[in-house]
């Protein structure tokens, strides 16, 4: 792994890979850099492929003053570091992020989104009563509980997929990640969306959409659109929030092409 430091000093670490123009990916909740590895073989017969490790997560560094804000200069010091424009690639939380860090860096050809989330209209996210809970469950340490509460509430997974999850090796990466879900969702929930804010974001912009995924995504995905100049949805047929994990090849494929057409 290879580090960037970010504007704060926090050392971002991300693993370097293929070859072709650049492509950051940048993960989500609960997960590391290896959460692409369904995906990053594909990616690498097109790209030179930058996974990095969001702060608090994998080998990257952290901070006690947590902030949204952060994150994305995280992201932008790894695009800033790389010799020409990259392309951009993040997913839910790091889409988010990813999406901020179109603000802070120059260094962009193509911004890729998969499903961001956001308030759409007067209503937040997430209730006080949730946020609660979550607080409690985190500082109890009580990180099995608070990464169910997660997916059933906030991902509105089904039982019989987190119990999948649940006997994946995966399911230790979301015990490794579990302290850092509570504030990220805190920060999700805190997010102010102004669209007139995105009006002079000309940066050729892919919203990946899964056919199957929940209200909360699909309001968040078309209000995006509605709100940039040069964007263009892309769905997965038959995928949910997870499609990059659970139909890799369609993710990569339909991303891959999507890129393509907008150079």
């Amino acid at each position: 792994m290879k580090t960037v430091t970010s504007a704060d000093g926090t050392a971002i670490a991300y693993e370097r890979t293929g070859s072709g123009p650049p492509l950051v990916l940048v993960h989500g909740t609960l997960v590391n850099h290896t959460s692409w590895e369904p995906s990053r073989p594909r990616f690498e017969d097109h790209f030179t492929v930058y996974a990095m490790d969001r702060r608090g997560l994998g080998e990257s560094g952290d901070n006690d003053e947590y902030a949204l804000e952060r994150e994305a200069e995280d992201v932008g010091a790894v695009a800033e570091s790389i010799d020409e424009p990259v392309v951009l690639l993040g997913h839910s939380y790091g889409a988010l992020i990813s999406l901020e860090a179109a603000f802070r860096t120059d260094n962009l050809r193509t911004l890729v989104l998969y499903e961001p989330l956001f308030q759409v209209g007067a209503q937040k996210l997430y209730s006080e009563d949730l946020l609660a809970e979550m607080k409690a469950l985190h500082e109890a340490g009580e990180n099995e509980r608070l990464i169910v509460l997660f997916f059933e509430d906030i991902l509105k997974l089904p039982p019989a997929e987190i119990d999948a999850l649940r006997s994946d090796p995966i399911w230790q990466d979301f015990l490794d990640g579990a302290r850092t879900v509570y504030r990220e969702t805190q920060a999700e929930n805190e997010y102010e969306f102004d669209p007139a804010r995105f009006a002079e974001l000309t940066t050729p912009t892919i919203l990946v959409s899964g056919s199957e995924s929940s209200e909360d995504f699909t309001n968040a995905t078309d209000g995006l659109d509605d709100a940039l100049p040069n964007s263009r949805i892309v769905t997965l047929d038959g995928q949910g929030h997870d499609g990059a994990l659970s139909a890799p090849d369609l993710f990569v494929d339909e991303v891959h092409a999507a890129i393509s057409e907008s150079d």
